[in-house]
């Protein structure tokens, strides 16, 4: 998208695994079902733990099948006993009670598949899964597809709702805007219509997809020089080794794959080279190349579908319709914070810029060996035991809980541990951690993410406690050498147990809207985010870190090296991600012309001009293809919140009463309440006043003022 800095690191986002793309229409396909299935799922244990041990693909199948037709059966009963009679009086004891009770069986052995997808490839082969998960989401949107249904809880709102608490109100809120998006106020043509739009642009979209696969995997480049190669850490090599066991040892391949292509750009040191894959990644399926892969036509068809659904469902642009499940609540006040850190990260860029031009012409690539050589020093302080000790005592400090290991456990592998989660002496979650790679039978991908999988919601109604699964792809140890993890591996990690923590520390009742649930899309990333801030505190880094051989603290040269990291080329990295949230408001509330929206944006955000050939939109699958259409910018607003939301926590590090109180309220609002509650509402409680973009400028080096001093992680006074 555009050129890449010696020491920069590509932030990509993936859109996290909980959250399933809208589909709609709604077609039955039955799996095979075993007749002699019991009533009980067998999948399940009497202590609510998982039989895993036990299960097969034909198991998981069959199950998923019969509880999948139990569901739609049992909502189509609801539907027509609702139409049968005038009202219902009480609409959570009537309606959404026996919705909760419907939904568990199957909400938990989709958990369980999902689990098995990511963590035993064998047990649950891909082909099989999406078999499993197609059937299971279909099952799972009945509730919200039914008129009925959504006829009598819209009545049960407007005869009033003074006796029913906040989250029971933002359970029938749930329920409204589902239906409502789902085109249940529409009838005759317009509905007719709706089903024409929705199915054109499911089509449009998946044209778009397949020929930016077709587009990405055309493109492959062999590299066989060694000294061309050298400068990558042996980790980021070995992504591009056509034989991962030996990573040092050529042929090396090249591709466009998000990851690959930005850690080359990274750490090539060959220019022509570099501009090679640049340019092949900004004129992937542009006019400039192959005709029958160019994807404009599409964009604007897209573009057009979306701008007719939203006006059928009474939204003047697919933006505003966007902003009803988001926490920013309207283009207007995204634009407005947006800009605040355009203001401090446009001239933060043109300064990086410069910098980096004149440190060239005086040093060329330099650079680059001794920033690698810094990061593998780094990893050899953060064995895995140290770090996964450190971070759980950091929980149990902060939120008032203990992490007590269970063993005896049934598990997809022996490797995989079990916990619980008990607070004031009593069980109240669980969580499964599967922490090493197995390449013939897990998951494997380019950039090594970490999944929280969230197998079973808390619900009063079912009297379930939460479960879930974290699964990542860790070296395992060997030879008496434990897994060794880089900063980034770190981060990862942290990030995917405050993800956790929001779906095992919730307290509502309800599963619609418990944990991660009903959050807006806007704000379901800022517990992950808040749990990263804590690696840049020096006493949190030298609590889950030491030397692996001889046991040494993490020098205080190095811990001001990771501080600074994130402040690295952070002016650039940030004005490029609120080039692409502008890019894709403005393409989703206005008529212009793509090429046309993106030429006017461009010097707006980015300091380099805009290359001639550059068509980075004709590849921009999150906002096309995926499912961030007009909602890009959410990545960037949980950062603000959430530097927000770690402002309170440093604030009081100095005062460990304070701290305390902090991480109770932290605990008490954003893990506790999870979607029971808006989150703005819960910033509000957390902070006692409205978000800002101040805190996140001062966290990234933005603000340059004279006297400025350094906090103790990394921010500014």
């Amino acid at each position: 998208m555009a050129v890449s800095f010696c020491g920069k690191r590509a932030l990509l986002t993936r859109a996290n695994f909980h959250v399933c793309p809208k589909r709609y229409g709604y077609i039955v396909l039955v799996p095979e079902i075993g007749e002699d299935l019991p009533d009980r799922n067998p999948l399940q244990r009497e202590d609510g733990l998982l039989e895993f041990g036990s299960v097969t693909v034909e198991k998981c199948v069959s199950v998923i099948g019969k509880q999948a037709v139990d569901v739609e059966k049992q909502v189509k009963e609801l539907d027509t006993k609702i139409e049968t009679r005038n009202e219902a009086k009480d609409i959570f004891r009537e309606v959404i009670d026996p919705l909760e009770q419907i939904g568990a069986p199957l909400e938990t052995t989709w958990g369980l598949a999902k689990t098995l997808y990511l963590g035993n490839s064998v047990l649950m082969p891909t082909k099989s899964y999406i078999t499993i998960h197609e059937r299971a989401r279909r099952a799972r949107m009945a509730k919200f597809s039914s008129p009925n249904i959504y006829r009598a809880i819209k009545e049960a709102k407007l005869k009033g709702s003074e006796s029913l608490t906040e989250e029971q109100k933002r359970v029938i809120e749930k329920y409204l805007l589902e239906g409502k998006l789902n085109g249940l106020e529409l009838s005759g043509d317009t509905k007719g219509r709706m089903d024409y739009i929705l199915g054109k642009l499911g089509e449009e979209r998946t044209k778009f997809r397949k020929k930016v696969d077709i587009s990405t995997k055309q493109f492959n480049h062999v590299v066989e020089d060694y000294n061309i190669m050298r400068d990558f850490p042996p980790e980021v090599l070995q992504m591009f080794a056509k034989d991962a066991t030996q990573p040092t040892k050529g042929p090396w391949m090249v591709t466009l794959h998000p990851q690959v292509a930005a850690n080359f750009l990274e750490y090539c040191p060959d220019r022509t080279m570099r501009w090679n894959v640049w340019q092949a990644q900004t004129r992937r399926n542009s006019n400039f190349g192959e005709k029958s892969l160019e994807t404009s036509t599409h964009i604007e068809e897209i573009r057009f579908l979306r701008r007719d659904q939203a006006k059928l469902l009474g939204y003047e642009s697919f933006v505003d319709m966007s902003m009803e499940t988001k926490m920013a609540g309207s283009k207007e006040n995204v634009t407005k914070m947006l800009e605040a850190l355009r203001e401090k990260a446009k001239p933060a860029q043109d300064r990086e810029i410069e910098s980096l031009r004149e440190y060239a012409k005086h040093f060329g690539f330099k650079l680059l060996a001794m920033h690698n050589f810094e990061e593998e020093i780094i990893r050899e302080y953060f064995p895995l035991p140290k770090v996964l000790t450190g971070m759980f005592d950091l929980c149990e400090r902060m939120f008032h809980i203990q992490i007590v290991e269970r063993t005896g456990v049934d598990t997809w592998h022996e490797d995989v541990r079990y916990y619980d989660i008990v607070d004031q002496g009593k069980p109240v979650a669980g969580f499964y951690l599967d922490l090493y790679t197995r390449e013939d039978v897990k998951m494997q991908t380019k950039d090594n993410f970490g999944w929280t999988v969230g197998i079973r919601n808390r619900s009063s109604v079912t009297n379930t406690k939460p479960l879930t699964a974290l699964i990542f792809n860790f070296a395992a140890p060997i030879y008496g050498k434990p897994s060794l993890l880089s900063f980034d591996d770190v981060i990862m990690l942290f990030q995917r147990i405050g993800y956790a923590l929001q779906h095992l520390l919730t307290t509502v009742n309800y599963s619609e809207v418990a944990g991660v649930s009903n959050i807006e899309w806007d704000a379901v990333e800022v517990a992950s985010t808040v749990m990263a801030h804590f690696l840049y505190n020096p006493a949190v880094l030298k609590s889950i870190s030491s030397h692996y051989a001889t046991e040494d603290p993490l020098s205080d040269a190095l811990v001001r090296s990771i501080q600074t990291s994130r402040t690295h080329m952070a002016g650039y990295d940030l004005c490029q991600e609120l080039y692409l949230s502008a890019l894709d408001l403005e393409l989703y509330s206005g008529k212009e012309f793509w090429v046309d929206v993106m030429r006017e944006l461009w010097p707006r955000y980015m300091t380099l001009p805009l290359e001639k050939k550059d068509a980075h939109p004709c590849s921009f699958t999150p906002i096309f293809s995926g499912d961030w259409a007009a909602a890009y910018f959410s990545h960037t607003w949980s950062r603000i919140i959430a530097a927000d939301v770690y402002s309170a926590f440093h604030e009081a590090s100095g005062n460990p009463e304070a701290l305390a109180t902090v991480g109770k309220r932290f605990r008490d609002t954003f893990l506790a309440m999870g979607g029971a509650c808006a989150p703005a509402e819960i910033f509000r409680r957390f902070r006692g006043r409205d978000p800002s973009p101040k805190a996140l400028i001062s966290i990234l080096g933005l603000k340059k003022a004279k006297g400025s001093e350094r906090t103790d992680d990394g921010g500014k006074k």
